[in-house]
């Protein structure tokens, strides 16, 4: 009987270990429609675009040999001896380099050349990070977690220059899940430690750390200090802010619950973009959170418009 047992035991296991393994096969290369990742990749160049403007109109002051944060000082920073960064290595050409991230941000915003673009972007992000530390935040941050898919993934497969100049039609692929399931992995997983460091805090536990950015007057944009009369609400408002964060890597994956928690996305980040004058990270981490939208619901939004481009043609067009 022993012998039995644990032979059906072993049976068991390999059975357990085999559809372990073929979940994950199917989770990360089963092909995926790339439509999201192309909504992403406009909403992410857009904003890496912004990000470059803003770097422009002083580049030498944030990347130049002589600007606020001279190399040697970054040097003394980076605790990494290989951070790298093409301000390093070109100092005098601080406006040039920046048009160029300026340049490929636009083209992937708008799909052309969409890899060379993405690459570039990420190169000049990264170039743009590790040059100036003291000037980069969470926007930057998040940037970076949006390029890597899209250097992965084919970004430009659809919604972009290179599918109309191209006249390919989008087909599902391994890689756009690929790319995909690497950008809703790193979200959980910075929702999951961004929740259980709040954790560690009292005044979390406590429902009134909103209060303390709403009464930080050097930080907000919005005067939100008459909630002081109603300390329910900025209690509700705090642990519902908590427990999303902390809940969002569990809760953010069955059908079911998923469209309650994109749904809280948009009101916490855009009432932090509002509230505390970061709408470009709010905005980015909306960007990150359409990786979860189904590229069914992309297409029934865009449905109005492609339909209307479709009704535009020629029934001679339509058939070529």
């Amino acid at each position: 009987m022993s012998t039995m047992s644990h032979q059906a035991s072993v049976v068991a296991s390999r059975g357990w270990c085999a559809d372990w393994l073929a979940g994950w096969n199917a989770f990360w290369f089963t092909p995926a429609d790339p439509l999201p990742l192309a909504v992403v990749r406009i909403c992410t160049g857009a904003l890496l675009a912004w990000s470059a403007f803003v770097w422009l109109l002083d580049a030498p002051a944030f990347f130049g040999a002589d600007g606020w944060l001279r190399p040697a000082d970054v040097w003394r920073l980076n605790d990494q001896p290989w951070q790298w960064s093409w301000y390093f290595a070109a100092p005098e050409m601080p406006q040039s380099l920046t048009i160029v991230l300026l340049v490929a941000a636009i083209c992937l915003a708008v799909g052309l050349f969409t890899p060379l673009a993405a690459v570039v972007s990420l190169a000049g992000l990264v170039s743009a990070a590790n040059r100036t530390p003291l000037t980069t935040f969470g926007l930057d941050d998040m940037l970076g977690m949006l390029l890597v898919p899209l250097v992965v993934g084919p970004a430009g497969a659809v919604l972009s220059l290179d599918a109309v100049l191209g006249r390919r039609a989008p087909q599902p692929s391994v890689r756009a899940n690929i790319a995909l399931r690497l950008l809703q992995v790193h979200l959980c997983v910075v929702y999951l430690f961004s929740g259980c460091g709040k954790l560690l805090g009292a005044s979390w536990w406590e429902g009134t750390a909103l209060w303390g950015a709403i009464a930080n007057v050097q930080y907000r944009t919005l005067d939100l200090t008459g909630l002081a009369r109603h300390p329910l609400v900025v209690n509700a408002l705090t642990l519902a802010t908590l427990w999303w964060e902390v809940g969002y890597a569990a809760l953010v994956w069955p059908r079911l619950t998923r469209p309650l928690v994109l749904a809280m996305a948009a009101p916490v980040h855009l009432g932090i973009g509002l509230a505390m004058g970061m709408m470009e990270f709010g905005l980015a981490m909306l960007a990150a959170n359409l990786a979860f939208v189904g590229a069914d619901t992309f297409r029934a939004i865009l449905a109005p418009f492609t339909n209307r481009s479709s009704r535009s043609l020629e029934p001679s067009e339509r058939l070529a």
